[in-house]
């Protein structure tokens, strides 16, 4: 599935009028994301709404900037329907047939992955927003132009058990753990990293199984964890399975001190669908969210697209895209190789701060860990970024 769209307005075309800099080209960039399938939820939430955001801020400002001439943005949207193969053969096609002058890095770990060798056989500078790995030196060494902004598997993994480790030392929780995960290329890489450093840590894993992405029915998964009487439960899980791993927690009556979901968990509507019961829950990433810098980010991004950003990938998300619009006009070219070195050996200022690159990893601090609290899902642990927040026991399932 193909659709074009032109975010533009009347303000926009009116400043473009104004400029000595006229608008007289357009800047076509491909977008690859789910909108069907098990992820579709999640990319609706993190990537879609961004991409919209993005667009109209840049044509709203006139267009990029490419040497003098400024540049309309014109989007092509591909569904890859959360199929890897999918999203080979969409970035395929916007490379070779729409002849797309750039394209945005997929969602999702495996996603990226699999569509990395083809952005790297066209050249295209690939700065991803929603995968983690481990594997980051490996990737960088066979696709040079592949850049990650969240970071790795152990960063995330360590962030987790940093946050149980205070809440033992504080006897708040004890050993322990009933671990899940989603058996995607995300989860399969963070139980992997998890389970030598909650050993490392004192913990014991006392549960611990994995499902396929897409499974409907998590209630096994559930009562397994609940018959193993763990004082934290973790799933490294996606959007779909960490609702319906919440969903059925509450019905089982699964409710340690320290419940922890991944992907999704940062989600306005995951507090939306729990209410009060979201209370307490741990979840990956996080957020400053009384910071300055998050809330006019946040404003922007609900009065442009009717909807609240996530409290984890939505900013970097943006950021990715700020990364690309600077690279671009800093080089004054829409020459791929040009901007793709440009990216490798500079820094960026960001809706989530600097960026600049270490074996194209992010050098930025990153969160790893956030809690919902009070009604606001706050970080609690990171790798360096300030506004932190002390972790909490949940103290049960009331809504």
């Amino acid at each position: 599935m193909k659709r074009r769209s032109l975010f533009t307005s009347i303000a926009a075309v009116a400043v473009a009028l104004a400029s000595p800099m006229v608008a007289q080209e357009t800047l076509t960039i491909g977008a690859v994301a789910p909108k069907t399938g098990p992820l579709a939820g999640g990319a609706a939430v993190t990537f879609w709404p961004n991409v919209q955001l993005w667009v109209h801020d840049v044509n709203e400002a006139g267009g990029i900037d490419v040497g003098g001439t400024k540049y309309m943005v014109e989007i092509i949207e591909y569904d890859d329907q959360t199929n890897p193969g999918e999203t080979i053969k969409a970035v395929q096609r916007l490379a070779t047939q729409d002849e797309a002058d750039f394209i945005f890095a997929p969602y999702g770990t495996g996603l990226n992955i699999a569509a990395a060798p083809i952005f790297q056989r066209y050249g295209y500078p690939m700065v991803t927003y929603t995968a983690i790995s481990d594997q980051v030196e490996d990737l960088a060494g066979k696709f040079p132009n592949m850049y990650f902004l969240l970071g790795g598997a152990t960063g995330l993994a360590n962030g987790v058990i940093d946050v149980l480790s205070a809440m033992r030392e504080a006897g708040e929780i004890g050993d322990r753990v009933a671990m899940v995960n989603v058996a995607d290329a995300f989860g399969i890489e963070l139980a992997e990293a998890a389970r030598p450093a909650f050993e490392a840590a004192g913990f014991e894993i006392v549960y611990d199984t994995s499902y396929p992405l897409g499974t409907q029915d998590l209630s096994p998964v559930i009562s397994g964890a609940k018959a193993s009487e763990p004082d934290a439960f973790v799933a490294w899980s996606y959007p779909p399975d960490t609702f319906g791993l919440t969903e059925q927690a509450q019905i089982a009556g699964l409710a340690p001190k320290a419940f922890y979901t991944a992907v999704a968990t940062a989600f306005p509507s995951y507090v939306g669908r729990f209410g009060a019961g979201a209370e307490g829950v741990l979840g990956a990433g996080g957020i400053h969210a009384d910071g300055a810098a998050f809330q006019e980010y946040a404003a922007r991004h609900e009065a442009v697209t009717g909807a609240k950003p996530d409290f984890w990938a939505s900013a970097p998300a943006y950021a990715s895209f700020q990364i690309l619009q600077q690279a671009i006009e800093a080089t004054g070219t829409i020459d791929r190789e040009a901007v793709a070195d440009y990216i490798a050996s500079n820094s960026f200022d960001t809706v989530i701060g600097p960026v600049d690159w270490d074996a194209n990893n992010s050098n930025a601090e990153y969160w790893t860990v956030g809690q919902w609290q009070g009604g606001v899902f706050k970080g609690v642990a990171s790798t360096g970024r300030d506004g932190a927040v002390a972790a909490v026991p949940k103290t049960g399932w009331a809504n």
